[in-house]
């Protein structure tokens, strides 16, 4: 018969009574809020990187259906029917022959505002942009307008 020892009850209670002094958790909160200050101003700058990637990624798939459009049709849509003739058919003229749905629905810019479209454009045959936050003509930086000619 085997017996097993047991420990005094005052060495259990000194196991559980362990923790961290003040000043080890001070050091790990500097330390936290160092780091914070080190990353949060690059991860914020990538989050307007993405927006703008993003606000290119759809101008070139709109320029895509705006192609196939005037495949369909022998020219693009008229600056009044704007890019809603892409996902309905135009009801004012000139009225397609052979259209058919070219996009599901039309996306809205990372920020919220609709994408423009211009038909003659200023930059080329047709001009397709978004005019970054601040959803106004021009800006720099994150407020840069994006377009299908860059």
């Amino acid at each position: 018969m085997t017996t097993t020892r047991r420990r005094p009850l005052s060495a259990i209670r000194h196991t559980f009574t362990r923790g961290f002094t003040l000043i080890e958790l001070m050091v790990v909160l500097v330390i936290i809020g160092v780091l914070a200050a080190l990353i949060v101003p690059n991860v914020l700058d990538r989050a307007d990187d993405a927006r703008v990637t993003a606000a290119r990624t759809d101008i070139a798939n709109i320029n895509q259906a705006l192609k196939l459009y005037r495949l369909d049709n022998q020219r693009y849509p008229t600056s009044e029917q704007g890019l809603q003739a892409l996902v309905t058919k135009p009801t004012s003229g000139p009225i397609p022959n052979n259209w058919k749905p070219y996009l599901e629905k039309l996306p809205n810019d990372p920020w919220g505002h609709p994408y423009q479209y211009l038909n003659p454009g200023v930059k080329g045959a047709i001009d397709i942009m978004s005019f970054g936050a601040d959803g106004k003509a021009g800006g720099e930086g994150k407020d840069a307008d994006i377009g299908s000619w860059q």
